[in-house]
């Protein structure tokens, strides 16, 4: 029925990664409200609820990236998309506590599995330069998270079934553009071109970027967690809050490109450090950050450090790792995150409770440059190596 072809196309690639990324964030906002306003849930349980699903999707990173490189790309990737699918399914009809909860593990532990999947599928396309097609595959995470997001408060007007509804077309679209453009003979291409793994420095350095990213996703998580209510405590309203997101959004998608072409003439390493950097300062003006005027302007510069450094580190990454180990290390680049996301609220909630904000946003600015510098550092002392032994 569908042919088999020897690479995802970049349309195939994107058109998952932004569907997965909707029918995510169609859940996100919608958890903890859910939980408590109509199922009359604590928000206790309903942060265990939200880590159980973190917790869930590191596992599916971890299981997408190893299925990839031991089992069947393809199968893989239809896998995920059904553990996901039929939770979802099943939530428009049984939608009550303790049900809703246990779903959201599956979803989770699905998310997780074509996230790596489709990363991995990413990192084997040989046609077109690495590190375009995962600016690519940044631009359609980003538009997916902004049309999820914006969808869901509009559905939410009109009951929870229609959002659960929405959700599984989303996955039911993802299922049939995966059977049309995922079945691609990847397992010929990898054993004939098999190198081993990784050497021991790169996997060193490896190592170093993914938890680089874990400290870059635990401050970033800060933004959809502690501070919204930092900034409803300085008088500022949530809609406004929800605007920064907005923002964030369009600024990505639209001066993605624009990025993408001013960064072809650096290196893909010096690139990542640029965009790291003005990353973490924004965080530092949040030390200091008492007006609206001045949260927009700390969100355009994270945004600007964003699109910058984030989508190169898979293609810095997939540079590093052996072909026969891809999907491994895509998987950890995947668990970095969703790990960092996962620990960022609890630690923001901690340090802020027995601290101050100021000495939140102080704590994370540091984790996040000494993080830069092992990195940096570490790739330096590569190169270093590289040009000795030359």
């Amino acid at each position: 029925m569908f042919k088999i072809k020897q690479e995802v196309s970049l349309f195939g690639i994107l058109a998952a990664t932004l569907l997965l990324n909707a029918a995510a964030a169609c859940m996100w906002p919608l958890t903890t409200v859910y939980m408590h306003n109509q199922l009359h849930q604590t928000l206790a349980l309903a942060g265990v609820a939200l880590l159980g699903m973190s917790l869930c999707m590191i596992l599916g990173n971890w299981l997408g990236g190893w299925l990839f490189d031991n089992w069947s790309p393809f199968k893989s990737g239809l896998l995920g998309t059904v553990c996901s699918l039929v939770p979802m399914v099943t939530l428009i009809f049984f939608h009550g506590w303790p049900i809703f909860g246990i779903l959201l593990l599956f979803i989770g532990l699905g998310d997780g599995i074509v996230m790596t999947v489709v990363n991995s599928y990413a990192a084997n396309v040989k046609t077109i330069a690495s590190r375009k097609v995962f600016n690519y595959l940044y631009i359609g995470m980003n538009l997916g998270v902004v049309i999820g997001t914006l969808m869901v408060g509009y559905l939410m007007d009109h009951g929870v079934v229609l959002v659960f509804s929405v959700a599984a077309v989303f996955y039911l679209i993802q299922l049939v553009i995966l059977l049309a453009d995922f079945r691609v003979n990847l397992v010929t291409e990898k054993t004939e071109r098999a190198t081993g793994p990784a050497k021991p420095a790169h996997l060193r350095l490896i190592w170093l970027i993914a938890l680089m990213v874990f400290c870059l996703y635990l401050s970033y998580s800060l933004w959809e967690s502690v501070i919204s209510v930092h900034m409803t405590g300085l008088g500022i309203s949530f809609e406004k809050y929800s605007l920064l997101w907005t923002l964030n959004g369009l600024m990505i998608v639209f001066g993605q490109p624009l990025v993408n072409r001013l960064g072809a003439n650096l290196k893909l390493s010096t690139q990542i450090f640029t965009g790291t950097l003005i990353f973490v300062l924004s965080f530092l003006i949040l030390v200091f950050a008492k007006s609206y005027a001045t949260f927009v302007v700390t969100m355009i510069i994270l945004t600007v450090g964003e699109m910058t450094g984030f989508p190169g580190m898979p293609a810095w990454i997939d540079s590093l790792a052996g072909n026969n180990d891809k999907g491994k290390y895509q998987g950890l680049y995947n668990m970095a995150i969703s790990f960092g996301r996962a620990v960022g609220p609890l630690y923001g909630g901690l340090l802020i409770e027995y601290g101050s904000y100021q000495s939140l946003f102080w704590s994370v600015t540091a984790i996040m440059l000494l993080s830069l510098a092992a990195v940096m550092v570490h790739n330096r002392q590569i190169r270093h190596r590289r040009i000795k032994q030359d």
